[in-house]
Parts: structure tokens; C-alpha cells; sequence
């Protein structure tokens, strides 16, 4: 049952201890409330102001578990917290672990402070679950893929346009590095896990990921430079740096050029033109 005052309680509390540069939000110069606004947590959270607010005046239909997990992550919750909220709102909390998608609130923090930076967070299967506005001007918004086609070594297999944004000398390189990757998933998650589906998924789809796969190849680790192919912006040399998040198998990737190389000179245009011309 949910307990409806227990939730808005909770929700205010959180609400008022959060500040606007905790959740990547400009403070402004007139601000009057120590907290967030109801009108930002419903921004940040993919909602109406007004079902919001609902929620917090004990008024309302009860949450769906998708809108609490939405709440979960625009207030930045930690697991244990999240999992708080379920309970509060009638919900079982969702698993922990690899096939969780709740980001943790350190790497949110950190995501929020990269905004001139191309970024993003991905699970151990290459699904992108957020990006920085930057990172979508490098390659395109991630996140709006569904089923299979969200992991980014299933598109690489079974979507051309995938490949276009890599240099071509790197792609046999990176078919092996995705098959090699996913076999080892397999291996650690088992034959029921959702790595396994996707395996068998490409085998039936794919020559290419048949003939990789059956090499049996396993630690072929990413690159620390990746060479990519703009549509606008041409060829851009980026080293990219990965953080782990351990507890839930999530992957921060920042993507920076050296210092006075060209394509350190490039990320500026990519940061005007990139996001609209990938649109």
C-alpha cells in the first residue's frame, strides 16, 4: 500500500536539502527557497509540474514504479534511498547490481559538472543512460534506442549507420573488442542473463559477429584514443578516460583532446554546430 505521507514527506525533505549546483541547475541571482523548486525536480525528473506537486500534497493516483524511478534519479537518490521511495510509493524496489539502470548520485555529480565536455554513462552492455549536451553533439542522442538496439555493440553489428562515425581502420579492431566484451559478460552473467540474449541475437543476425565470436577471443580492451568521423566537424583524435561505478556495472566516459592538437581546436565548433547538424 503505498503510505502517501510518508512519500511526500520524503520527497520535501530531499527536495529542500538539494541545491540547484548539486543537480547541474544555474542558482540564479533571486533565489528565495534554500532548496530546489518543485517546478526543477519535475524538470529534472521528466514531468509535469503539476503531478509533482500532487505527489508532495498527498493528492493524486498513486505513482507508477516508471515515474518513481524517474523521481529516484532526478533527486539524485542513492540506492538506498531509492529503494526507500519504492516502498514509500507500494512498489517492490527494482534489482540491484548490472542490471540496474539507477545511476549513482557520485557519478551524476560528476556528469552534471561536464557540460563542456562530451560525456556519457553507459551500462557493461554499451547502453548509453545519459549524456552530456556535448556528448550528443559527438554522437548523436544515445539514449532513444529501445530493445536490443540500445546496446551499442548490437548496432555496430546490425546497424551501418554505426559504423560512420569511426574511422574505418579501427572497425575490424572494434568488432573484435565488442564480440570479445560480450563473451566475457556472458561468461560472468550466465546463460539466462540479458548478454546471452543478445549473443544469440547476433549469431542469427550477423556473419560478421559469427565469424568474431567463434575466434574465442577474450580481454580485448578498448582503446584509450578513439578516432572518430564528424559529419561536420571531420576527423577528431579523443582520448577517452573511464571511471567505474563497481556496485552497479555503470561506466562514466570523458572524451578530451590534447591540449593545441586540431581537435582540440575543433571541440569548440562541435559544441555549436555538432547537436544541430546530428538532429
Amino acid at each position: 500500500m503505498i503510505d502517501r505521507t510518508g512519500l511526500a514527506e520524503f520527497l520535501r525533505r530531499r527536495r529542500e536539502s538539494l541545491q540547484p549546483e548539486d543537480v547541474g541547475l544555474p542558482r540564479g541571482q533571486r533565489r528565495r527557497t534554500s532548496g530546489l523548486r518543485r517546478e526543477e525536480v519535475a524538470s529534472l525528473c521528466h514531468m509535469s509540474t503539476d503531478y509533482y506537486s500532487r505527489i508532495e500534497q498527498e493528492r493524486g493516483p498513486q505513482p507508477s514504479a516508471q515515474m518513481i524511478a524517474s523521481i529516484s534519479q532526478g533527486l539524485h537518490l542513492t540506492l538506498d534511498e531509492r529503494d526507500h521511495l519504492f516502498r514509500l510509493a507500494g512498489h517492490n524496489p527494482p534489482t540491484r547490481g548490472a542490471v540496474s539502470e539507477h545511476i549513482s548520485p557520485g557519478l551524476l555529480r560528476i556528469l552534471d559538472r561536464l557540460h563542456d565536455t562530451p560525456a556519457e554513462i553507459v551500462t557493461e552492455l554499451g547502453e548509453t543512460l545519459r549524456q552530456t549536451p556535448m556528448g550528443v553533439a559527438l554522437t548523436g542522442d544515445t539514449t532513444q534506442f529501445t530493445g536490443p538496439a540500445r546496446s551499442a555493440g548490437f548496432r555496430w553489428f546490425t546497424d551501418s549507420a554505426a559504423r560512420r562515425l569511426y574511422a574505418p581502420e579501427e572497425h575490424q579492431f572494434l568488432s573484435r573488442m565488442y564480440a570479445s566484451g560480450l563473451r566475457e559478460i556472458v561468461t560472468i552473467r550466465g546463460q539466462d542473463s540479458r548478454a546471452a540474449h543478445l549473443a544469440e541475437l547476433l549469431l542469427a543476425r550477423s556473419d560478421e559477429f559469427r565469424r568474431v565470436w567463434e575466434d574465442h577471443e577474450i580481454g580485448i580492451r578498448p582503446h584509450d584514443v578513439k578516432h572518430f568521423i564528424h559529419p561536420e566537424v571531420g576527423a577528431l583524435e579523443l582520448t577517452c578516460q573511464r571511471l567505474l561505478d563497481p556496485d552497479q556495472s555503470h561506466w562514466l566516459l570523458v572524451y578530451t583532446a590534447i591540449p593545441g592538437s586540431e581537435s582540440h581546436d575543433k571541440l569548440p565548433l562541435l559544441s555549436i554546430i555538432g547537436t544541430q547538424a546530428l538532429h
